[in-house]
């Protein structure tokens, strides 16, 4: 499919890449194509970055008709841009469609939009060590009707944005909360897609948490209560005695890209991973113990990020000293040596563009 291209008449002034925030400075244009139920996908279009125009009865806005992805395009030093396994979103977002009844998009015009979108503002890919361009592409359903039926309008739109670290403390050790009183997802609702509800309905916790003094919460099962799930907007990991623990895809669990690729990278290195289900119990009894080596969060936007301290009620519990661990620094020296080129790509992850 031909995409028309219309350039934005005045381009705005670039951030200060050394600077930069998450996710709140947006580039000169969108990609946006229509879906109409009969018809399919149809007028894939980049066009000047600005508001959409929907109706106020649009599915989206009553019955969170919505899905996403997050993916980043990375400066070599060559200056050339590549991409980190986009085809792994692209799929991973058609699972998410077909869960919220939404329309697949072809993978190669799912694909299209975030290349062609990126080529034309390459200048917007920041240098800056540590930086990247922040690929969000998502499908809303915009039927301006109320009822709660599957919507036969639908737009597939890619916007980017220059970023810096996720994460104001960086590398440094964040502070995890187990949340005891709201449940993020349970098997056979929607834990496994990447649809907006999911987090909307993690907000509270994670308010609570903040007052507390936590970067994010450790999400419990939604039947047992008892065995951990994600860290926030993270899957998560856990070195004890040797080995890597990490909670498998239940059907409540996010099938994170990052997750994918450190599970990869260590069993390269010779690691034992186990997926399983782990309480919370087990973890706070192998912190006590000494056998809690490292924890860490995985995660498009933050990468690798090593987890500190975890709490839950009254009780805490350190890890490896508040410090950086050493598998959690190889991680993400790995990864982010793939990404932006400074080290071999041994599973063909790289997309140049």
């Amino acid at each position: 499919m031909e995409i028309k291209i219309t350039r934005a008449e005045t381009l705005k002034e670039k951030p200060d890449s050394s600077t930069l925030v998450f996710g709140q400075s947006f580039t000169d244009h969108m990609f946006i194509v229509d879906y109409y139920a009969g018809k399919g996908w149809q007028d894939a279009r980049i066009v000047p970055y600005g508001p959409l125009q929907i109706d106020p009865a649009a599915k989206v806005l009553h019955y969170a008709q919505e899905i996403f992805e997050g993916l980043k395009a990375y400066r070599t030093a060559d200056g050339s841009v590549q991409l980190f396994r986009p085809m792994d979103n692209i799929r991973r977002m058609n699972a998410s469609a077909e869960r919220l009844s939404l329309p697949q998009v072809p993978e190669d015009l799912a694909l299209a939009g975030i290349t062609e979108l990126v080529k034309l503002e390459k200048d917007w890919v920041p240098s800056e060590e540590g930086t990247s361009l922040y690929i969000r592409p998502f499908v809303i359903g915009v039927d301006p009707a109320l009822g709660v039926h599957s919507s036969h309008h639908c737009m597939y739109i890619v916007i980017v944005c220059p970023v810096g670290a996720y994460y104001p403390e960086g590398l440094a050790p964040v502070k995890i909360y187990v949340e005891d009183q709201d449940v993020r997802a349970v098997k056979g609702g929607t834990g496994m897609a990447k649809t907006g509800g999911n987090y909307a309905a993690s907000l509270r916790a994670g308010d609570r948490a903040e007052a507390k003094g936590y970067t994010q919460v450790l999400w419990l099962d939604g039947l047992h209560r008892k065995y951990i799930e994600e860290v926030g907007a993270m899957n998560v990991m856990f070195k004890v005695n040797g080995k890597i623990l990490t909670p498998d895809l239940n059907g409540s669990v996010l099938d994170g890209i990052t997750r994918r690729s450190c599970i990869q990278l260590l069993k390269d290195w010779g690691y034992e991973v186990e997926e399983r289900r782990i309480s919370a119990e087990e973890l706070f009894e192998a912190a006590k113990k000494g056998t809690m080596e490292e924890a860490w969060g995985t995660g498009t936007a933050a990468v690798v990020s090593p987890i500190g301290e975890l709490a839950e009620g009254d009780e805490k519990v350190i890890i490896n000293n508040n410090q950086i661990g050493p598998v959690t620094q190889r991680l993400y020296d790995e990864l982010t040596g793939i990404q932006w080129g400074r080290v071999a790509d041994p599973h063909d992850w790289i997309m140049k563009l």
